[in-house]
């Protein structure tokens, strides 16, 4: 059913106002999430690409964070269409992409990544380079790849650097560290496949130094006031109920090196955003991430996942019940800054101004089969 007038306003109140971080300022809080579409071609970024990208910004989404991209490490991707952040035919696909949704009037950041022990051996770019992680453990538990040497740690910085130096020469407006779901950067945060006897290894403070020191990199890299994003997660890609922390105490020692380190805010990413991460508080991840550190943050979990959308209900099954008023409620005590929507952009573009403007009896919603095109 169409939203009503005064719910309508209030969303667009509310979801409508800029916010500023760094030298960067977002025309409203909405966020693209990064999701991986391997479309992608050698890893190069095609005009189909940023039309994709460009489409979103010209329906209304602020700040466009990127799927996942490779940095430039042998062992950092498994497939090569995704898309790479070296080289200087991909850099020059980036290029375009930013060129476009700028010119739709959105704002846009990479997010850097490795694929860490979730990579195959022999695959992706490069098959023949190993596999590597913290301990040459996967996140299973069970032996994966190999156990990085001091030499491989300063590669991967590097390759971090490198690329974070690149997207500022390439025009975007910031990076996205992806810290999250079990990836090289969070394995290193995380006990069961962080296991190292070293300086980079044992306690939660430890376990945080290779992230830091590639937030600290990056952050030489670039300019002062040019935005650096970390994406956490408590969930990893094979277990949902993982945690890196199990109390906010524990959460501090994890995020507050990262912070000291140069990130701007913090990504945390969530399956539903309307959980409480702890017991005794209604806070989710993203708000006990400000709360604690004094960052801006990023929420994001099933927004706009169900087939009739409507701003004062969520009125399908497909993600429970979970409405946007509680959104509201906690964008307007600043629990967090933005709201990162997913699948409900891979299906309509113009989410965020249907949204915006009250028209949610036309919105489309997230079907599977739509992964296999590029719209």
């Amino acid at each position: 059913m169409p939203a009503s007038s005064a719910a309508a306003d209030r969303a667009a109140q509310i979801l409508s106002r800029p916010f500023t971080l760094g030298g960067l300022t977002v025309p409203n809080r909405v966020a693209m999430a990064p999701m991986t579409r391997q479309f992608s071609p050698g890893g190069v970024p095609g005009a189909d690409v940023a039309q994709y990208y460009a489409r979103r910004a010209a329906g209304g989404v602020g700040l466009v964070i990127t799927e996942g991209t490779y940095v430039g490490h042998d062992a950092a991707g498994d497939s090569d269409r995704v898309p790479r952040f070296h080289g200087e035919d991909s850099l020059a696909g980036w290029k375009n992409v930013v060129a476009e949704v700028h010119q739709a009037g959105g704002r846009i950041m990479p997010q850097l990544w490795h694929v860490g022990v979730t990579r195959a051996e022999g695959s992706g770019p490069v098959p023949d380079a190993p596999t590597v992680g913290p301990s040459g453990i996967g996140l299973d538990g069970n032996p994966a790849g190999r156990a990085m040497t001091q030499d491989d740690l300063d590669a991967v910085i590097a390759a971090f650097a490198d690329a974070a130096a690149a997207a500022e020469r390439t025009g975007f407006d910031g990076i996205e560290l992806h810290g999250a779901h079990g990836y090289l950067i969070d394995a290193f945060l995380w006990e069961r496949t962080n296991q190292r006897t070293d300086g980079y290894g044992g306690d939660p403070v430890a376990r945080t130094r290779f992230a830091a020191e590639i937030v600290a990199a990056c952050r030489k890299a670039v300019s002062a006031d040019f935005p650096i994003v970390f994406r956490t997660s408590q969930w990893k890609a094979t277990n949902y109920e993982a945690k890196l922390a199990t109390t906010p105490q524990e959460l501090e020692a994890v995020l507050t090196p990262l912070a000291e380190a140069g990130v701007d805010a913090f990504h945390s990413s969530t399956r539903r955003y309307w959980l409480p991460e702890f017991e005794g508080s209604d806070l989710n991840l993203a708000g006990w991430t400000k709360k604690l550190t004094g960052k801006a943050t990023i929420s994001v979990g099933s927004v706009g996942l169900d087939k009739q959308f409507d701003p004062s209900a969520f009125q399908g099954s497909r993600t429970g019940v979970a409405g946007i008023e509680p959104l509201l409620d906690r964008l307007e005590r600043d629990e967090f800054d933005l709201i990162a929507i997913g699948r409900a952009l891979i299906a309509d573009p113009e989410w965020v101004r249907k949204v915006l403007a009250g028209d949610t009896e036309v919105l489309i919603p997230f079907a599977a089969d739509q992964l296999q095109t590029l719209h």
